[in-house]
């Protein structure tokens, strides 16, 4: 397994708090993160029956074996658990003591923020980024990303994506939803699910999902908010200067990793992917993620959001970073066209002296400086959110 880019934030965090938590997609490579970067710790799985079985027998009692601190893994198993652990964490006060992990699940967080509060550093692990993935192929074309996704376990063991995510799906996704919202019609949520995917990188309309799935507007709001409490998906807000406006209006929504949109839609090899009518959507879900991850594994949760205004104009990212502004294109296509730039100037234009030029991402090779819009392929750089933000260092 590679090292994964997360490790020296998870370091520093160890060595300032005395619990780090770090929550993530299942299969996303937490646990074989933390047993690498801490292999001297003992390590309980809470997903083991016998473990957890002790843990809520004798919680004080299970916790009293590990005097030098230890792993504890998938704790959402058991979320009750952290409330004697703060006690403990407490009376020792040693950094790095405890490391946790988990399926960010609505149970848990609210027992991290009210147990571990000022206690715990909380990290996100997402699948591999583009430079993780580089030290199993060097050279990786767009909708090859899009199909095979950027689960570790798919590139470490060169499995068959198509029958990982059909696994995938079964085991994680509707086991672990259905446990939370007891969904009766595992069919409804199916389709669901695939008409979600049809609407990656789009205002999802409830009322519309509702009608196609043939449920009410509140089941599709709780069934995607389990989906993002569990990392499956996420969602971009709109940019407003108001706040409250923020939080009212529509988001766009995307997959934590695009090769389960490109499984959901029944898109299974690149040839396929490049020629889908949403091949524009998966390829924006493709670079946005890549640029979520560059953020969380650097420790903090980035603060992007899409633009739409009232005359039509459209940008698919900003980025708000050191007080700065940074609007992105993001274009699956491999021609540049300078129509690509029209957005970006418009925006310019309504917030003078608070944003950068920005950015064209797009499908070609080259690499171009347009009325100091930088225009390249967001796969040729070696970190996209560190070139993304260098110039505002």
């Amino acid at each position: 397994m590679v090292a994964r880019s997360i490790t020296k934030e998870v370091l520093q965090s160890a060595q300032e708090y005395p619990v780090v938590t770090i929550l993530g997609p299942r299969q996303s490579g937490k646990t074989t993160l933390v047993q690498m970067t801490f292999p001297g710790k003992a390590y309980f799985s809470l997903e083991d029956p016998d473990v957890r079985l002790a843990a809520e027998a004798d919680p004080r009692g299970f916790l009293a074996q590990m005097p030098n601190g230890a792993i504890l893994d998938e704790i959402q198993r058991f979320p009750l658990l952290l409330s004697y652990l703060q006690g403990i964490v407490d009376t020792a006060r040693r950094p790095g003591q405890f490391i946790l992990t988990g399926s960010h699940q609505p149970e848990l967080h609210q027992a991290v923020s009210q147990s571990l509060a000022g206690r715990t550093a909380i990290l996100s692990l997402w699948p591999f980024e583009l430079s993780e993935l580089r030290q199993y192929k060097a050279d990786w074309s767009p909708f090859e990303l899009v199909v095979k996704g950027a689960f570790p376990r798919l590139h470490e063991e060169n499995l068959n994506p198509r029958r990982f995510f059909n696994n995938y799906v079964q085991t994680y996704v509707e086991r672990d939803v259905r446990a939370l919202l007891q969904v009766r019609d595992l069919t409804q949520f199916q389709k669901f699910l695939a008409l979600l995917a049809g609407r990656v990188g789009q205002i999802v309309n409830l009322a519309s999902l509702s009608n196609d799935v043939g449920v009410s507007s509140t089941a599709i709001r709780n069934w995607i908010s389990v989906l993002k409490a569990s990392y499956i998906i996420f969602e971009l807000p709109p940019f407003f200067e108001n706040i409250r406006k923020r939080v009212i209006k529509s988001p766009k929504i995307y997959f934590t990793d695009p090769g389960l949109a490109a499984f959901l839609l029944d898109i299974h090899d690149e040839q396929q992917a490049a020629r889908d009518p949403l091949r524009g959507g998966l390829y924006e879900n493709l670079i946005i993620t890549e640029i979520m991850k560059g953020a969380h594994n650097r420790g903090f949760r980035p603060s992007v959001y899409f633009y739409r205004d009232s005359h039509g104009i459209e940008i698919d990212l900003l980025i708000r970073e050191h007080g700065v502004i940074t609007p992105i294109e993001i274009k699956s296509a491999a021609t540049f066209s300078s129509n690509f730039l029209k957005g970006l100037e418009q925006f310019k234009t309504s917030y003078p002296g608070r944003s950068v030029p920005g950015t064209v991402l797009y499908g070609g090779e080259q690499s171009l400086n347009m009325r100091d819009i930088q225009i390249f392929n967001p796969l040729s750089v070696e970190n996209l959110w560190d070139t993304l933000i260098a110039p505002r260092k």
